[in-house]
C-alpha cells in the first residue's frame, strides 16, 4: 500500500513539474517583451487628481501633439554666420525626418554665450521618441567636430529615461541571479540545490511577466520601468526566501524520515503556513499602494502583487516537486543522513547541534532584557536622524547615475540661454470670458513673467470655453523659488471669482507632488501596519506578539532611515532623495521585514506548545538562525542589485531595502524579538494560553 501510494505521489510530482518547466518556461519571452507595454512618459509618475494632472489634461486639447527636443550647439569660440548658417541646414535636413511634426525653430543664438545656438525640433507624440532621438543625434554626429551638437529638451530626458531602463530583462536578472547563486552555494556547498531553487524563481518571474504583459496589453494595469525592475527583484528575492525555509525543513526531516515522500510531507506542513502567511502579508502590504496619489505608487501595487502570488505558487508546488524528485540528492554532496527518532531532543541537544545559533540562543536566555534594551537603544539612536531624511524630490536632471546627453546639453543651455532658458512656462487654464482678469492677476505675482494666452493665430485659442495662459517663471525650473511662485500664483489665480483657474506646468507637478508623496505617508502607512498586524493576529493567534512584531519593525525601519540620512548626506552626497523613496522603503521592509519574524514566531508557536516559552524560543532561535539569516542576506543582495540600473530613485531604495532588511536579520530577528519574548514570557501569546514546562 505505502508503495502505491509513493509511486503516485512520484508521479504527481513529475507532472507537476513538467506542467511548470513546459507551461511557465515557455512564457519566458514576455519578460523580454515588457517593454512593449512599458509607459514611462510624465503620465505614468502624475498624481492622479492633482490640480498639475487636470491643467495637463486640458492642455493637450490646445496644442499639437508633439514633444519638443531641443538641439544645443556647443563651438569653441563664437558662432558666426558661416556656423549658423550650417545650423540652419541641419534643421531643414531634420525637417524631412518621417517623425519630425511642424517646423524646426531656429537657429537661435545664445543671448549670454555667442558660442551655444538652439534649434527646436517638434517630435510627432506617435512616434517612437527614443527611436527618434537616437536617429537625431546619429545624425548630427560629426565625429568631433565643431560645434558640437547635444539632444536634450523634453524628448531628449524622455529617451535617456528609456534607455536607463533598457536592459533590465538582461543585466539585473543576471546580477540578482548571479548573487543567489553564490550565495546558496556557498551556504549549502552544493551545486544542485541552488539550481533547483533558482529555477523556481525564474519559472515565476516567467509567469508573473506573461500575467503582467497581457494585464498591461490589455489596459488593467500600468506598467513602468522603475516598477519592472522591481518586480524582477521582488520575485526573484521572494521566491528564494520562499524556498530556503522549504528547504530548510526538507533537509531536517530527512534526518527524521528515511523516506523523501515522508519528509517532504512533514516539511510542508510545517513551512507552508508560514510561507502563505508571509506571501499574503506583502501581497495586501503592496496592494495598500492602491491608495496612493501617485501613479507610479498605484500602479506598483498589482504589479508587485501578481509577482508576489507567482513566487508563492512556485514555491509551494514546483519546488516540493523537485525536491521530492531529487530527494537527498538535493543536497549532494553534503547529503542529510537519516538518524531516526524524533524532533523532541532535549533543548541542550537542540543548542548544542547548532553550534552558532545555539550560542547565541543561550547567551540570550541568560540576560534577555539586558539584550532587548541594548538593542532598542542602538535602533532608538539610529532613528534620531530620521529628522534629516527629506525627501523633497530632486532637478529632472539629476536623476540620472551616470553622464547622458539630455543632461549635458540643458548645462550648455544654460549657459548659454540663462539658468530659465530650459524652464517650461506655468500654465494657467480659465474660463475664456474672465481670460483678461486672470492675466492681469498673474502678472502681479511677484516671479511671473509676461503671461498670456495662447493664441496661434493671433486670436486667443478658446476650446469648450476655456483658455490656456502661458507664464514663464523668473527662477529655474523645479527649484524651491520656482515652487513658491507656483504656490502664490495659484493662490492669487484661484481668487479670480468665477474663472475656474488651474494652474499647472513641471513646477506644479513637482510640488503637487511633493503634497501627494506627503499624504500618501499619512494615509498608506498606518494602513500597511493595520493589515500587516491583521494577518499576524490570524496567523498567530495572539495580540502581544503581533504587536512585538510590527513595534520592533517599525523601530528597524526608522533606524534604516535615520542610516539613510546620513549615508545619502554625508557618504553619497546625493543632490536629494525623490519623494517616493520613504513611502516604497516602508512598504517593502514592513512587509517584507516581518516574514523572517514571520518564519521565527510561528516556529516559536510550534516549539513552545511543545517545550513552554523560554526552551521553545530558544530551539525557534536556533533552529532557524541559519536559514532566516542566509534568506536575508539573500533578499539584500537582490535588492542591491537594483543599483545597476543608474537612476538616483532606485539606488536610494536598493541602499534602503538592503541595508533594512540585513538589519532586520541580524538584529530584529535574531537578538531584540526573541530576547523581548524571553523576557515577556509566556504573556507574549496572550490570550493563548501556552504549557508551562519546565526550562531546558
Amino acid at each position: 500500500m505505502g508503495s502505491r501510494r509513493a509511486r503516485f505521489l512520484y508521479a504527481m510530482a513529475a507532472l507537476l513539474a513538467l506542467v511548470w518547466l513546459v507551461g511557465a518556461g515557455s512564457l519566458g519571452s514576455f519578460l523580454g517583451r515588457l517593454g512593449e507595454v512599458q509607459i514611462n512618459d510624465s503620465s505614468a509618475f502624475l498624481p492622479v487628481s492633482a490640480e498639475s494632472t487636470k491643467v495637463q489634461n486640458i492642455a493637450e486639447r490646445f496644442r499639437a501633439d508633439t514633444i519638443p527636443a531641443v538641439v544645443v550647439y556647443e563651438g569653441s569660440a563664437d558662432l558666426g554666420r558661416a556656423e549658423l548658417a550650417a545650423i540652419a541646414e541641419d534643421g531643414e535636413r531634420i525637417s524631412e525626418f518621417d517623425w519630425t511634426s511642424g517646423t524646426v525653430a531656429g537657429p537661435i543664438p545664445g543671448d549670454e554665450d555667442p558660442s551655444v545656438a538652439q534649434l527646436v525640433v517638434p517630435v510627432s507624440e506617435d512616434a517612437d521618441t527614443e527611436a527618434a532621438v537616437n536617429d537625431l543625434r546619429s545624425a548630427l554626429e560629426h565625429g568631433g567636430a565643431q560645434p558640437r551638437a547635444y539632444v536634450t529638451g523634453p524628448a531628449g530626458f524622455a529617451a535617456d529615461l528609456s534607455a536607463a531602463f533598457a536592459g533590465i530583462d538582461t543585466t539585473l536578472l543576471a546580477v540578482a541571479l548571479g548573487a543567489v547563486f553564490a550565495i546558496l552555494v556557498a551556504v549549502y556547498r552544493s551545486p544542485t540545490l541552488p539550481l533547483l531553487v533558482i529555477t523556481s524563481s525564474v519559472l515565476a518571474l516567467a509567469l508573473a511577466g506573461a500575467l503582467i504583459y497581457a494585464a498591461a496589453d490589455a489596459g488593467w494595469l500600468t506598467l513602468n520601468g522603475q516598477s519592472q525592475g522591481i518586480l524582477f527583484i521582488l520575485v526573484v528575492g521572494a521566491c528564494t526566501d520562499y524556498a530556503l525555509l522549504l528547504v530548510a525543513r526538507y533537509r531536517e526531516a530527512l534526518s527524521l524520515y528515511r523516506r523523501p515522500t515522508r519528509a517532504i510531507g512533514a516539511a510542508l506542513r510545517g513551512s507552508a503556513g508560514a510561507i502563505a502567511a508571509s506571501g499574503v502579508t506583502v501581497i495586501l502590504g503592496v496592494l495598500c499602494l492602491l491608495a496612493s496619489e501617485l501613479s507610479s505608487n498605484r500602479s506598483l501595487g498589482p504589479v508587485a502583487a501578481v509577482g508576489i502570488a507567482c513566487a508563492l505558487a512556485s514555491a509551494l508546488t514546483f519546488l516540493p516537486a523537485v525536491l521530492l524528485l531529487t530527494g537527498r540528492a538535493a543536497f549532494w554532496p553534503v547529503r542529510p543522513r537519516y538518524r531516526g527518532g524524533t524532533d523532541s531532543d532535549s533543548t541542550g541537544d537542540v543548542l548544542a547541534r547548532h553550534r552558532m545559533w545555539g550560542g547565541v540562543a543561550a547567551v540570550l536566555g541568560r540576560r534577555p532584557r539586558t539584550w532587548w534594551v541594548g538593542t532598542a537603544a542602538v535602533l532608538a539612536l539610529g532613528a534620531v536622524f530620521t529628522v534629516q531624511f527629506e525627501a523633497e524630490g530632486t532637478a529632472q536632471s539629476e536623476v540620472f547615475r551616470t553622464e547622458v546627453e539630455a543632461v549635458e546639453g540643458r548645462q550648455v543651455l544654460q549657459r548659454g540661454f540663462g539658468e530659465t532658458a530650459s524652464a517650461e512656462p506655468a500654465l494657467i487654464t480659465a474660463d475664456a470670458e474672465d481670460r483678461t482678469e486672470v492675466v492681469e492677476a498673474a502678472e502681479g505675482v511677484e516671479g511671473v513673467v509676461g503671461p498670456q494666452a495662447v493664441a496661434p493665430n493671433g486670436e486667443p485659442m478658446v476650446v469648450d470655453g476655456t483658455v490656456l495662459i502661458e507664464a514663464d517663471l523668473a527662477a529655474p525650473a523645479e527649484s524651491e523659488r520656482a515652487l513658491d511662485t507656483l504656490d502664490d500664483l495659484r493662490g492669487t489665480v484661484h481668487g479670480v471669482q468665477g474663472a475656474d483657474a488651474l494652474v499647472g506646468g513641471s513646477s506644479a507637478t513637482k510640488l503637487d507632488t511633493l503634497e501627494s508623496a506627503e499624504r500618501d505617508l499619512v494615509v498608506i502607512v498606518p494602513l500597511v501596519l493595520a493589515v500587516v498586524l491583521a494577518v499576524l493576529i490570524a496567523l498567530l493567534r495572539s495580540i502581544v506578539a503581533p504587536i512585538l512584531l510590527v513595534s520592533t519593525t517599525v523601530l528597524s525601519f526608522a533606524a534604516t532611515l535615520g542610516v539613510g540620512a546620513l549615508v545619502f548626506d554625508h557618504l553619497l552626497a546625493f543632490p536629494g532623495v525623490d519623494p517616493a523613496v520613504p513611502l516604497y522603503a516602508f512598504v517593502f521592509l514592513i512587509a517584507l521585514g516581518v516574514d523572517y519574524n514571520i518564519f521565527l514566531m510561528t516556529r516559536a508557536r510550534e516549539e513552545v506548545l511543545r517545550h513552554g516559552n523560554h526552551a521553545g524560543m530558544l530551539r525557534a532561535l536556533t533552529v532557524t538562525g541559519g536559514v532566516i539569516t542566509s534568506a536575508g542576506v539573500v533578499l539584500a543582495a537582490t535588492f542591491a542589485a537594483l543599483a545597476v540600473i543608474p537612476l538616483l530613485f532606485l539606488v536610494q531604495l536598493a541602499f534602503l531595502v538592503a541595508f533594512g532588511v540585513l538589519l532586520d536579520t541580524l538584529v530584529v530577528r535574531s537578538i531584540l524579538l526573541p530576547a523581548l519574548a524571553l523576557d515577556i514570557g509566556a504573556r507574549t501569546w496572550w490570550p493563548a494560553r501556552t504549557p508551562r514546562f519546565a526550562d531546558g
